[in-house]
Parts: C-alpha cells; sequence; structure tokens
C-alpha cells in the first residue's frame, strides 16, 4: 500500500474508531491531537523501509532495520506493536506529559497499518518471527490507488453513516488496560 494509502485508510479508521468509542480517550478525544498522531502511527512500519517517507529522514535507524529484519519484517507484526506500546508506557510517558488520545491514536495508526497491508496480497506477518503471513488480497496489485481511496472512502461513509453513542467493547482486559491508562493520564 502506499504512503497516500495508509494515511487516508488511517483516518478513517480514526473517525470509524470515534465512532464507536473504542476507547474514552478516542471517544472524546481532541481531534487536533489525534489526526496528527494517527498520521505518524500509519507511517511508523514502514520505518523498515529506507525509501519510505520516515525511512528516508531516520535513515540512521531505517538502514539497520531493513537489513537485520527486511521491508514488512519486525515493524508489521503485533510483537512491534505490543512494543511500541510498551517502549512509549515505560520511556516517553514518564518524561512527558502526553495526553491519553495521542497515545492511542498513534496505535490505532500503527495498527491501520498493518491492517491495510494486509489486504495486499503480500501480507503481514502478524506473529514474527513465524514466517506465516496473513492477508486477505483485496487490493489485489501493487500500488492500487484507486482501491486504496475505495476503500478508505467506503470506511470513512460507513462511520459516518453509524448511528451516535454505538460502543463496541474491546475484551475486558485490554479494555481495563487502557481505562487505567486514561485516567492515569486525565488525573494531572
Amino acid at each position: 500500500m502506499t504512503a497516500e494509502g495508509h494515511l487516508l485508510f488511517s483516518v478513517a479508521t480514526l473517525v470509524l474508531a470515534q465512532k464507536l468509542e473504542i476507547t474514552p480517550a478516542l471517544a472524546h478525544g481532541d481531534w487536533f491531537h489525534m489526526i496528527p498522531a494517527v498520521l505518524l502511527g500509519s507511517l511508523l512500519p514502514d520505518l523498515d523501509h529506507p525509501g519510505s517517507i520516515l525511512g528516508r529522514l531516520f535513515r540512521i535507524i531505517s538502514l539497520p532495520l531493513s537489513k537485520l529484519c527486511g521491508h514488512r519484517g519486525f515493524t508489521h507484526s503485533l510483537l512491534a506493536f505490543c512494543g511500541l506500546a510498551i517502549l512509549w508506557e515505560t520511556q516517553v510517558s514518564p518524561h512527558w506529559d502526553i495526553s491519553a488520545d495521542i497515545f492511542h491514536a498513534l496505535l490505532l495508526g500503527y495498527l491501520s497499518h498493518l491492517i491495510a497491508d494486509m489486504l495486499t496480497p503480500a501480507g503481514v506477518p502478524f506473529l514474527w518471527p513465524l514466517k506465516m503471513r496473513f492477508a486477505l488480497p483485496i487490493l489485489g496489485k501493487k500500488n492500487n490507488k484507486k482501491g486504496e481511496r475505495f476503500i478508505s472512502v467506503l470506511i470513512l461513509v460507513g462511520a459516518l453513516f453509524l448511528p451516535p453513542h454505538l460502543t463496541v467493547t474491546l475484551p475486558s482486559q485490554v479494555n481495563n488496560w487502557l481505562q487505567m491508562y486514561h485516567d492515569k493520564r486525565t488525573n494531572f
């Protein structure tokens, strides 16, 4: 999927997550916080590709990461997603006062990237280091910009027409962890 496709897809998933009230932080978050965070999160997995937007900006990270894991390797896995959450919680959160809506939007953007890449024939290695790839190749050929835009617009329009106050409850352990994080961040 192209960078444009990832950016569009991430914003569409943010609107959907906000409408479904996936987390309290996303349901009531500030759009001026969440949009940049979801956009950044949607580009982070491609840090393993030196030709990507972030790969060109952070070559010192991108080149070694590309050599070690290749494109659509570690950074496109649930292990990397969880690692980002833990890194944020242990290294960023204690030192900087960043609101929960930014954190949740960043993680949503990252996850949207993985889901979007799953829509391509190459898929993603969710269970990396296992080589098994997960794919639902709706987009078919490489760099199908029209297909990427269509799916993003479909999600966005679908989200806009959802009835208000329709919520989706995450599994209780994940929901409790996110609620604790949200409560901790809003007490300041």
